[in-house]
């Protein structure tokens, strides 16, 4: 397959999703909305990004509150670029923009998935362990890991291992199946629509690695055949990852935690004002001395401001340490504001529009998940029809 397709070539499908769980920071932007875009004006690929509010059900959530969140993520994936397609002829630098719960295949093939997933593959997920506050046998060696514990228990480190082990059960027995089997609806996602690519940060690399397990196994249990006698086939194809580098933002206040929503006096939200980023960004946390240079290790902070500065300027790190070679934090964080402020200029006033018509970006989702379902049931038709449960 050619890497820069013509009008006439096939393009490989991609498929990705953020959850609806609130508003969205710089690091949701740098580390997965800027690559979206990206990806959809390449014009290498056909495009389908979905609102994940399946998944989103695994967190802790007010009911009245998510289709405001279904709707401001969809207006998020509109304003900062993405182009929602209805049309089956869709230009390749459009995508098809949908709700994962108006199509029920996703649902369907997530449960024909889990009977191929064996229980120990999804206990030794990274992000189900530490979602549900799980740590692995290493970990629980430590007993500086357990210092509230260790309060309340007796000093003999044997005695507090056993002790955390038995707490790691309570945490096993209280973390819902839906966090548990994430990965397999995950797959499910994926697999619907023939995903040759996936747009990954490190973090979901397991993940996609289960993914690609699943269709194997499924191709081999349920080798596909066009008509008796013929030759086996392959229902699912596996995906491919693909990574670009995306920085990863760290927290105003605390430059050794990532940014979090969780903590809105150090997040930077895509729809802050003006005034707000200014706030924000004069308040962040410096390092020691005055230079402005970039180096993780030793200044985290500034390093974490120059991160960012880069990503939206579109200025290599090393001209932005000689542009400010010589001037102050006070004069850095100006200009790195007026930076921010004025990359989400055009979302902000696009975002506002897209919400006053509430009923339009139902309809763009509505039309969207149309065209995913159609090319979904085509997929879950095929396997049920292979796995004998058609009559």
């Amino acid at each position: 397959m050619s890497a820069h397709p013509t009008s006439n070539t096939q393009h490989p499908t991609l498929v990705s999703g953020i959850q609806p769980t609130g508003r969205l920071h710089i690091g949701n932007y740098l580390g997965a909305l800027k690559n979206f875009v990206d990806l959809q004006n390449s014009g290498k690929y056909e495009c389908y990004f979905f609102i994940a509010d399946l998944h989103s059900l695994t967190e802790e959530f007010d009911p009245k509150e998510k289709p405001k969140q279904i709707l401001e993520l969809t207006a998020d994936y509109i304003a900062l670029g993405l182009n929602p397609s209805a049309s089956l002829g869709a230009s390749p630098k459009k995508s098809t923009i949908f709700l994962q719960s108006l199509i029920p295949a996703h649902s369907e093939l997530a449960w024909i998935l889990n009977t191929l997933t064996p229980m120990g593959e999804l206990s030794r997920m990274t992000q189900f362990r530490d979602k549900a506050g799980i740590l692995n046998e290493e970990e629980i060696s430590k007993p500086e890991k357990w210092d509230k514990e260790r309060e309340l228990l007796p000093k003999t480190h044997q005695v507090v291992q056993s002790q955390m082990k038995a707490v790691q059960k309570i945490h096993t027995y209280w973390a819902n199946v839906g966090l548990f089997d994430y990965p397999v609806l995950m797959a499910a996602d994926i697999l619907l629509y023939g995903a040759q690519f996936v747009p990954v940060g490190n973090d979901q690399d397991q993940h996609l690695e289960l993914t690609r397990t699943l269709a194997r196994k499924f191709n081999a249990k349920f080798p596909a055949r066009r008509s008796p006698g013929e030759g086996g086939g392959k229902t699912f194809m596996e995906p491919k990852p693909l990574h670009t580098e995306t920085p990863r933002v760290m927290s105003l206040k605390n430059p050794g935690n990532k940014m979090s929503k969780s903590d809105p006096a150090s997040c930077l939200f895509l729809d802050d004002s003006p005034t707000e980023i200014q706030a924000k960004i004069k308040t962040a946390v410096t390092d020691s001395g005055s230079e402005i240079k970039y180096d993780p290790k030793n200044k985290a902070a500034v390093s974490n401001l120059l991160k960012i500065y880069s990503s939206l300027a579109d200025k290599p790190i090393e001209k932005l340490e000689k542009e400010f070679s010589g001037k102050t934090y006070s004069e850095f964080k100006t200009e790195l504001a007026e930076v921010i402020a004025n990359h989400f200029a055009d979302y902000r006033t696009k975002k506002k529009t897209l919400l006053a018509k509430p009923h339009t970006i139902a309809a763009i989702l509505k039309s969207g998940s149309q065209k995913a379902g159609t090319k979904a049931e085509k997929k879950i038709s095929e396997v049920k029809k292979k796995i004998g449960i058609t009559i």
